[in-house]
């Protein structure tokens, strides 16, 4: 079959990937991130527009440059990079466009669970834990950074130290003891 006529797929997954993250987001709510969160996502920015992105095209533009390109693997490798590279350019900058930063530290001292509060709770079970709640786009369960839609810090979202909270999880009703609420500290100018 002709080339022309097929279609190589340009990872059409990455794209129900961040579909699925950007769905994670209640509707009408917004996407709420840490100054250190929003912070990362701008670093990758810029790290892809201004290293990875002029080094991949360096790549193909010298692979191009050696004739047959049906089998050239720089060239067809590199075009794929090229593709995944501007698709993630794409989706952090839609993500920094709707990002709402909100600086946890204004809550410094006070006992109440709001976005970025450092909780820590012990269940019925009698196992502590200790969750950072954070936007959807900085979550990170195996260090204990938990987003804010998730089922856990909506039920510790605006209650206080010593408070115990009801949660249902898949194996029925959970109670949360709440134990410690911390945010980080103001930085001095």
């Amino acid at each position: 079959m002709n080339k022309a006529f097929v279609k190589e797929s340009d990872g059409d997954d990455d794209d129900a990937e961040a579909l699925a993250l950007v769905q994670a987001i209640p509707a009408g709510a917004k996407n709420y991130i840490t100054p250190a969160g929003y912070q990362r996502i701008k670093d990758e920015l810029l790290q892809l527009i201004d290293v990875d992105r002029p080094e991949v095209v360096r790549i193909v533009h010298w692979a191009a440059s050696n004739g047959d390109r049906s089998e050239n693997g720089d060239y067809i490798y590199g075009k794929r990079r090229l593709r995944e590279i501007d698709r993630r350019i794409r989706f952090l900058t839609k993500r920094m466009d709707s990002a709402f930063v909100v600086d946890p530290t204004v809550h410094y001292g006070n006992d109440q669970v709001f976005f970025g509060a450092t909780v820590g709770y012990i269940n019925k079970a009698g196992e502590e834990h200790t969750v950072t709640i954070v936007g959807v786009d900085e979550l990170d369960p195996l260090k204990g950074k938990i987003s804010w839609v998730s089922p856990v810090a909506r039920a510790l979202t605006k209650c206080r130290e010593g408070d115990v909270v009801p949660l249902q999880t898949p194996l029925g009703m959970d109670e949360l003891e709440i134990l410690s609420v911390d945010y980080p500290e103001p930085v001095a100018d």
